[in-house]
C-alpha cells in the first residue's frame, strides 16, 4: 500500500481550528439542532427511522464539532483555547441536559419502545432505547419544572468545577522546575533522563540541567534519583500540585473545587431519587449495590495487606543496612524498591530502555493485533495533526475491509494534559444513505520525548501503558455496531470499560512478544534471555504494596461519594486518611495532597468508579487463562475475543460476553495468581 496516499476527506482539519470561531459556531449549531428537533417532535408516529435516526444524527453533528476542538484543549492549550473550550462547555452542558430532560422526547421514545415495531427491532436498536429511557429518567425527566432548572445547573456547575480542576493540575505541572548545575547531585539517573533534563535546561538558556514535573521525568527521578534532598523536593512539589501546600501553595488550589464538586454531584444525586452520587453511579455500573463493591475491594485488602507488611518491612531493613535510613519516608520509598530490586536482580531501567525504541514497540504491537485478531495497521502520512510528532494510523481487517483510524500522540510536553488516554474522535454509525461512519481514536500518553536526532526509548512500565492505551483504541475502533450510543465503548458499563486494555497488557510480558517489540537502538538485537529472566522475576515485585495503592485510591473514591455529607466541611483528606489507614502500609507526609491531582475522580469521568480497574483486572486475568492453555497467539481464542468482547460494543451485559467468551464467570483466583499472591 501507498503511505502517502491521503487518508478519508471525513478527518478533522486540525489546522483549519480557529477557538475564537468556535463559541458562535456552537451556538449555531445548538441552534440548528433544535428547530430540527422541533420538526422532528411535529410528527404523529414516532418510528426508529423518522426518530431515533435523525436523533443521532444531531448528536453527531456536536460530536464532529467538539471531539477534535476538545481534544486539541488537552493536548495543546493556549489561552485562547481555554477560553473558547470554557465558554462553550456549559452552552454543551445546558443543551444536552435540556435533551434528556424534555418530556417531549421520552415519550417519543417510550412510544417507540410500546409499538408493534420494536419486537422486530434488532438488539442494538433495542437497547439504545432501553439505555435511553433509563438515562431521561437519571436526568430527572420527570422532576418539575423548578427542579429541572436547579439539575440542568447543577450540570453546568459540574463541568465548569472538573475543568477548572483539570486545568489548575496543568498550570501547577508546568509551573514547577528543578534546575541543577551540580552534576554529582545527579547520581543515580539515567543517562536518557540526564540527556532530556540538559536538552530541558538548553531550551530555557540555562547551564546545567533542568528537571520538571512531568510524569516520565518525575517517576524516573524517584527510582534513581540518590541525592535524598532533591528527591524530597520533586517528591514534595508533584504531591502538593494545585493544593494549600508545597512551592506553589494556594496558587493554584484544588481544595474547594473538590468540595465544590463533590457537593454537586451530590445534590445531582439527591434531586434523582438517590441518596448519595456511589448508589447514582452505579446504575450505569455492572456492580449492583455499594456494598457489592465495598466487599470487593476489602476482600481484596484482606489478601493483600500481610504481604504488603512484608515487603515495606524489607524495604526498610535494606533502607537503613544500604545508606543508614533510620525513617524510611514516602520520597524513599520508589527509590528503594528501585535499589532493592536491582540488588535482588540486577536489573535497571536503563538496561531495559536501549532496547524498547519506539518504533520498534509500535510495529511489534500491531504484529501482536495482526496474530490475534487478523488486524492490519497502516500509517499514512500527510494528514493534517496538531503537532510534528503526532502520527496516524488506518485499521484493516482479515478481508482487507477500513474499520477505523487512530492518532498517536505519545510523548510529553508543556501545555499538554498530563497521563495516558484514549479519547473517541468518532464513533462508527451507520448513516442515512446505507454507508458506514467509521470510528476515529486518539491515543495519547506521555513518553520521554525523543532528543534532538534521536529515536525515542520507552522503558517497560511505558510499554505497558502503550499497550493499554492501545486496548481501549481497539475496542472503540473494531466493534461492528452501527449505533452510537451503543458502538465502541459506548454503553459498556463503566466498571466493564477497562477490562480489554488492561487484558491486552498481558501481552507485553510474554517472550515471543518481547522478541517483536524490541531491538536495542544500536544492535538491533532483542531483548536477551538474561534480561527476559531478570524482567519476569521483577514482574511481581512487592505485589501486597502494588495491590494496596491501588485499593487504597479505590476505597478513596467509593466511599468519599457514598459517605459524603454536603453539611460538613473538608472531609475529603479525613475520607483519604481513613482509606490509608485501612489500607496502606506506608506513612504519608502531612503535607502530601494527592486527592488535588487526583484527576480520574475529579475530572476523568471515574468518579465512585474506580474500583473498575481491580474489577477489569479480575475479568482480564480470567479471560487470559486460555491463552497461556492453548498458546498466546491462538487463532481461535483471539477470534473469540474478538467476535465476543471488541465487537460488541454495549449491546449485550458485560458479564454474558465475557461468559460467551470464557465458559464461565470469573473469579479473584487468577488475578492474585498473576499478582504473585
Amino acid at each position: 500500500m501507498d503511505k502517502s496516499l491521503p487518508a478519508s476527506s471525513t478527518l478533522p482539519i486540525f489546522s483549519d481550528i480557529q477557538p475564537h470561531t468556535m463559541e458562535s459556531k456552537i451556538k449555531q449549531l445548538i441552534a440548528d439542532n433544535r428547530t430540527t428537533l422541533n420538526k422532528l417532535l411535529e410528527q404523529e408516529n414516532y418510528t426508529w427511522e423518522n426518530f431515533m435516526a435523525p436523533l443521532e444524527e444531531l448528536d453527531d453533528r456536536i460530536s464532529h464539532l467538539w471531539s477534535p476542538f476538545s481534544h486539541l484543549h488537552a493536548v495543546a492549550e493556549s489561552d485562547e483555547l481555554r477560553s473558547a473550550y470554557n465558554a462553550c462547555l456549559p452552552l454543551l452542558t445546558e443543551y444536552h441536559t435540556e435533551l434528556m430532560q424534555n418530556e417531549s422526547i421520552y415519550q417519543a421514545v417510550e412510544s417507540i419502545a410500546h409499538s408493534k415495531a420494536y419486537s422486530d427491532f434488532n438488539p442494538a436498536q433495542r437497547k439504545v432505547i432501553e439505555n435511553a429511557l433509563r438515562d431521561f429518567k437519571l436526568a430527572g425527566v420527570h422532576l418539575p419544572p423548578v427542579d429541572k432548572a436547579r439539575f440542568t445547573e447543577l450540570q453546568k456547575q459540574a463541568s465548569k468545577l472538573s475543568a477548572q480542576f483539570s486545568e489548575n493540575i496543568l498550570d501547577a505541572t508546568d509551573a514547577w522546575t528543578l534546575h541543577i548545575t551540580d552534576f554529582d547531585a545527579l547520581l543515580g539517573l539515567p543517562e536518557q533522563t540526564l540527556k532530556f533534563a540538559a536538552q530541558t535546561a538548553q531550551q530555557r538558556g540555562l547551564e546545567g540541567w533542568v528537571l520538571t514535573l512531568d510524569s516520565s521525568c518525575y517517576s524516573t527521578v524517584m527510582k534513581n534519583l540518590a541525592h535524598r534532598e532533591f528527591r524530597w523536593l520533586i517528591y514534595e512539589a508533584y504531591v502538593t500540585r494545585a493544593s494549600d501546600q508545597g512551592p506553589n501553595a494556594n496558587r493554584w488550589d484544588n481544595t474547594m473545587i473538590m468540595e465544590d464538586i463533590l457537593k454537586t454531584r451530590h445534590a445531582i444525586a439527591n434531586l434523582v431519587g438517590f441518596k448519595n452520587y456511589a448508589e447514582y453511579s452505579l446504575a450505569t455500573k455492572m456492580a449492583a449495590t455499594p456494598e457489592r463493591v465495598l466487599d470487593f475491594l476489602h476482600n481484596l485488602v484482606l489478601k493483600s495487606k500481610q504481604a504488603a507488611l512484608f515487603e515495606i518491612q524489607e524495604l526498610a531493613e535494606f533502607a537503613k543496612e544500604t545508606d543508614g535510613i533510620e525513617q524510611l519516608e514516602a520520597w524513599d520509598l520508589p527509590y528503594y524498591s528501585e535499589q532493592l530490586r536491582q540488588s535482588k536482580l540486577a536489573l535497571a531501567e536503563d538496561d531495559l530502555r536501549p532496547y524498547f525504541p519506539i518504533a520498534k514497540v509500535l510495529t511489534g504491537m500491531f504484529s501482536v493485533v495482526n496474530k490475534l485478531y487478523g488486524i492490519k495497521i497502516v500509517e499514512r502520512l500527510g494528514v493534517d495533526t496538531w503537532h510534528p510528532h503526532v502520527q496516524f494510523f488506518e485499521v484493516y481487517d482479515e478481508q482487507d475491509t477500513l474499520r477505523g483510524y487512530f492518532y498517536t500522540d505519545l510523548y510529553a510536553r508543556p501545555h499538554k494534559r498530563d497521563g495516558a488516554w484514549m479519547d473517541e474522535c468518532q464513533t462508527r454509525r451507520r448513516l442515512s444513505d446505507g454507508s458506514v461512519q467509521l470510528p476515529i481514536a486518539f491515543l495519547t500518553c506521555n513518553f520521554m520525548r525523543p532528543l534532538t536526532n534521536h529515536t525515542a526509548l520507552l522503558g517497560h512500565e511505558d510499554v505497558q501503558t502503550l499497550f493499554h492505551e492501545f486496548g481501549h483504541c481497539l475496542h472503540h475502533l473494531l466493534t461492528q455496531v452501527d449505533y452510537t450510543p451503543v458502538a465502541g465503548i459506548n454503553g459498556v458499563p463503566w466498571d466493564a470499560v477497562e477490562f480489554p486494555s488492561q487484558f491486552f497488557e498481558h501481552w507485553c510480558w510474554e517472550k515471543e512478544v518481547l522478541a517483536l517489540i524490541s531491538a536495542h537502538k544500536d544492535t538491533g538485537e532483542p531483548l536477551p534471555d538474561i534480561l527476559y529472566n531478570k524482567l519476569i522475576s521483577a514482574k511481581n515485585f512487592q505485589p501486597g504494596m502494588h495491590m494496596l495503592r491501588q485499593l487504597e485510591f479505590s476505597l478513596f473514591d467509593f466511599k468519599l461519594h457514598l459517605y459524603f455529607d454536603p453539611n460538613k466541611e473538608f472531609q475529603v483528606q479525613a475520607m483519604l486518611d481513613q482509606a490509608r489507614q485501612e489500607a496502606s502500609v506506608i506513612n504519608m507526609p502531612t503535607f502530601n495532597r494527592f486527592q488535588h491531582s487526583f484527576s480520574h475522580i475529579f475530572s476523568g469521568g471515574y468518579a465512585a468508579g474506580y474500583y473498575s480497574y481491580k474489577w477489569s483486572e479480575v475479568l482480564s486475568s480470567d479471560a487470559y487463562m486460555p491463552f497461556k492453555e492453548k498458546g498466546i497467539f491462538d487463532a481461535a481464542t483471539g477470534r473469540s475475543f474478538l467476535k465476543n468482547i471488541l465487537e460488541q460494543g454495549g449491546v449485550k451485559d458485560p458479564m454474558a460476553l465475557y461468559v460467551a467468551f470464557r465458559g464461565h464467570e470469573p473469579t479473584v483466583d487468577a488475578l492474585l495468581k498473576e499478582s504473585g499472591l
